[in-house]
């Protein structure tokens, strides 16, 4: 088992992403901290079934406080923590013109935030140990400019991930190449993987105009993502830091 002795964070862990993790984090032996705004009970029960430790601790990523004190959490109950995968995020959709300021904010706060303030949590108990894994979920359209074609069909802005959503995620990748090279020296590794479009109940309104254009034929799977951050959190690569890895089915490279 790739991850076996280790304890893990996997906050958003309530979504199809955040489930997908910690589900295959539990297959491939990790201890896990399980965060989302409420209880995941159903999901611990699953990660204890397969001879895992694991934690219910519910968390609003954007609370400074929570955070550590989820952490601390994960600590007390786990004895250490030596990957987080910061999972936890929003969506937003609409046009930039009619975008409110307060939703522009919802969206930064909550992805780009709270994804900070865990990083920033785990990075002392990880630094004392001097060993840690830190995988942050960006997104396509953080490198793309979004997936819609307004040009084409303006109609599209209302069922993709607008400006505030990939501003965020933007960020995200950004604050995950600061602290890979903020953090090489203490044996920390920091990376984020970018999903295109995965089928979920979010993407259920996706356009099929713009489902047709993924290069591969179909929208990518949470277990394919999950499996990006197992590779991620394994000691096979523990050379790898500062990398954005795209599993988006042949839309966007580089």
């Amino acid at each position: 088992m790739k991850l076996e002795g280790r304890v893990a964070i996997v906050t958003g862990a309530g979504g199809g992403i955040g489930s997908a993790v910690a589900r295959a984090f539990a297959a491939e032996g990790a201890d896990l901290c399980l965060a989302d705004l409420g209880p995941v009970p159903h999901l611990v029960a699953e990660c204890r079934a397969l001879g895992r430790r694991a934690i219910d601790v519910p968390t609003d990523v954007t609370r400074h406080g929570q955070v550590r004190d989820m952490v601390q959490s994960a600590v007390t109950a786990l004895g250490k923590v030596d990957i987080l995968v910061s999972v936890a995020g929003t969506v937003s959709f609409g046009s930039a013109e009619e975008l409110p300021e307060a939703e522009w904010d919802r969206v930064l706060e909550v992805n780009l935030k709270g994804t900070f303030l865990c990083c920033q949590a785990v990075i002392p108990v990880m630094r004392g140990r001097r060993y840690g894994r830190i995988i942050n979920i960006g997104s396509v359209v953080g490198k793309s400019g979004g997936n819609a074609r307004p040009w084409l069909d303006r109609s599209e802005l209302s069922r993709a991930a607008n400006v505030a959503y990939g501003v965020s995620k933007a960020g995200v990748h950004a604050l995950t190449v600061f602290l890979a090279r903020e953090l090489a020296g203490d044996g920390i590794t920091v990376n984020a993987v970018a999903p295109g479009p995965v089928a979920s109940a979010m993407t259920a309104d996706f356009p099929e105009q713009l489902r047709s254009l993924i290069p591969v034929g179909r929208m990518g799977t949470a277990d394919e993502v999950a499996q990006a951050c197992v590779f991620l959190a394994s000691e096979s690569a523990g050379f790898i830091t500062a990398e954005i890895l795209d599993v988006n089915g042949g839309m966007w490279g580089g």
